[in-house]
Parts: structure tokens; C-alpha cells; sequence
């Protein structure tokens, strides 16, 4: 079985995320696209990240419609640093690593980031900014998925939020709720 993986902050899980996860699945013929959150990323050590919970239940909310993606919490559910490749230890499906152009730019400073390449197929999802020469340099077993360059992040999100600017069509209407109920981002 061919399973996607879609790892992230998620904070907030947004329409790229989606979009990615969806072309994946159509292009790469996968079985299913687990979403999954990070407990603690240690990449964002020093940086104000909301709690996992909320982003774990924020996941939930963006999959549950989707009969094939589904939300998984063995990050969230692990103590310490979250490490893609401890992850990735527990499959032993053909597993395609789902990222945006621009964390695949990066994946050299991943924690044992050859093991990681050398584990799986990586889709890589077109942002603004980063070109895919870019990721070439950094590892060879990558396909891009062919969808439009989304320029929306987490950190704009956060910050609409904050200044009480529109998230709407940005994520979900269950999600854009959820925050607004639990007031992050203010």
C-alpha cells in the first residue's frame, strides 16, 4: 500500500495543506494521506507555537470530511522532540513524504535528514519563493505535484487573525470556528 504522509505545525491547517494532500493522492495513486501534526517541533524551538492539542483537534476538523486523509497523533502523542524519522520507523508501507517546496528546500538540516530521504518518495508541493532546482540539490527522489503555488501560511493566518482580518476560504469553516471559539491567535 502507498500512504502519503503530511507532516506540519498545522497552525493553522490550511487550504495548501489540503490542496497538496489531495493532488498527492490523485497523482501518486495513494491508498491515503495522513496528516500529522507535530508535537513539539524542534525546528521552531524559541518560537511561539499554539498547543498541540489545538492543533491536533484542528487537524482532525480539516480531515474529516476527506474519506481518504486522515489525522494521526502519534506526534502529538510523544514526549520531547518530534523527529520525522522516528515517524516514519513505524510504517512499513511504501510511504511518499508530502512538503512544501520550501521545507524540502531545507531538509538537510533535518534530524538524520539521509535516512529520511533514503525512506521514502518525496512529493513536493510548488510555493512561492522556492524553486524546484532548489530542492533537486537537496535530494533527487522528488516528483512535484502539480498544483498552483498557494502563497498562504500559517504565519500570515496567525497574523489576520490577530489584527481581525478575514481567514475565510483560508481554512475550513469548522477551523476558522474552532479558533475563533478557543480565541488563539489573539
Amino acid at each position: 500500500m502507498r500512504l502519503g504522509i503530511l507532516g506540519g505545525t498545522f497552525d493553522p491547517p490550511h487550504i495548501a495543506h489540503l490542496l497538496a494532500g489531495e493532488c498527492a493522492y490523485r497523482q501518486l495513486n495513494l491508498a491515503r494521506v495522513l496528516f500529522i501534526p507535530a508535537g513539539a517541533p524542534w525546528q521552531k524551538a524559541g518560537q511561539m507555537v499554539t498547543d498541540a492539542k489545538h492543533r491536533w483537534y484542528m487537524t482532525r476538523l480539516a480531515t474529516d470530511e476527506v474519506r481518504y486523509f486522515e489525522a494521526d497523533d502519534c506526534e502529538v502523542n510523544r514526549e520531547g522532540p518530534t523527529y520525522t524519522i522516528e515517524t516514519l520507523e513505524r510504517f512499513d508501507d511504501e510511504v511518499v513524504l508530502i512538503l512544501g517546496a520550501d521545507a524540502a528546500s531545507r531538509l538537510r538540516t533535518w534530524h538524520r535528514y539521509r535516512e529520511v530521504i533514503d525512506r521514502v518518495s518525496i512529493a513536493v508541493a510548488p510555493r512561492p519563493g522556492t524553486s524546484m532546482s532548489q530542492v533537486r540539490t537537496v535530494a533527487s527522489n522528488v516528483v512535484e505535484l502539480d498544483m498552483p503555488a498557494l502563497d498562504v501560511s500559517g504565519t500570515e493566518l496567525r497574523g489576520r487573525v490577530a489584527r481581525g482580518a478575514t481567514i475565510k476560504y483560508l481554512v475550513q469553516d469548522s477551523i476558522a470556528a474552532y479558533i475563533d471559539k478557543h480565541r488563539l491567535y489573539v
